[in-house]
């Protein structure tokens, strides 16, 4: 074939066009049929078929399960309390109240003890190959706290820079709400409504997220409060023990609480509304 004589539509090709097509040729590449499951299982395409509503997305998880994950459920819990408890017990133990320590070497002893216990976390994780997230931040608050507590000599002050966050996070809560752009229904449009934000255009929604994160400021600034008059007493055992006695179960009944109001809402709102015949 001589040069101008090629078909028009080879003469537009490219050198690496041709170049492909030859190494396809060659290697007797061809594109590879995705398995039909229909194929291989007759009952699944009959029924979806006759009945197209049958094939249905795959359910997804509740805002109670998502937020649990985040958290790390029932074992996150107790994983986050073992380095607190682990501080109180030798705070107390090797302070003045049993062996009589001095204050700065019992303190030493418990900020040192409640680093190894999140360590430990972090590491039993690993060794089973499972998530190790929240005992990452479990250990990055826990040494933030001890070394406040390492420069200032004071064992309450381990627990500041978590009573501060608290109150951070209530603030923020606060003005999501002034604005008029409530933090909780972020979150349960990101966890619970696959990502949808729609719910600025529910005003039944929208108001039951308003209350609801103001809910959730009473519920931070009550937690947050306690801590902190028991910090400014320098009562850091004490201040142990409400972290984990009363702090956690002010957060679980919010979330309880949360958790049931939205449901309530949304399971009305999907409910079928009477047909006519039924009201006549």
């Amino acid at each position: 074939m001589t040069p101008g004589s090629e078909p028009r539509h080879a003469a537009h090709e490219t050198v690496e066009e041709r170049l492909a097509e030859e190494v396809v040729e060659e290697l007797d590449l061809h594109p590879v049929e995705e398995p039909d499951a229909s194929k291989s299982d007759p009952s699944k395409s009959d029924a979806s078929k006759s009945d197209p509503s049958k094939v249905e997305e795959e359910p997804f998880p509740s805002m109670s399960e998502q937020i649990a994950e985040q958290l790390g459920g029932v074992r996150g819990l107790i994983e986050s309390s073992l380095p607190v408890l682990a501080f109180v017990v030798l705070n107390v133990l090797l302070g003045d109240a049993v062996l009589g320590l001095e204050k700065r070497t019992a303190l030493y002893w418990a900020i040192g003890g409640a680093v190894v216990a999140a360590l430990a976390i972090g590491g039993y994780r690993l060794s089973r190959k499972q998530p190790v997230r929240h005992a990452v931040n479990g250990l990055f608050g826990i040494a933030v706290g001890a070394f406040l507590a390492w420069r200032t000599g004071k064992a309450e002050d381990f627990y500041l820079p978590g009573i501060l966050l608290t109150f951070a996070q209530a603030a923020a809560l606060l003005v999501s709400v002034a604005f008029r752009k409530p933090i909780i229904g972020y979150v349960w449009g990101i966890m619970a409504n696959k990502g949808h934000q729609d719910w600025f255009g529910n005003s039944r929604l929208f108001r039951l997220f308003q209350w609801l994160t103001l809910v959730w400021v009473v519920s931070l600034s009550l937690r947050a409060g306690i801590q902190y008059y028991l910090w400014s007493l320098g009562e850091a055992n004490a201040l142990g023990v409400v972290r984990i006695l009363i702090s956690w179960p002010i957060y679980a009944a919010t979330f309880a609480f949360t958790a049931w109001a939205i449901h309530r809402v949304t399971s009305e709102q999907k409910a079928p509304e009477p047909a006519a015949s039924e009201l006549g």
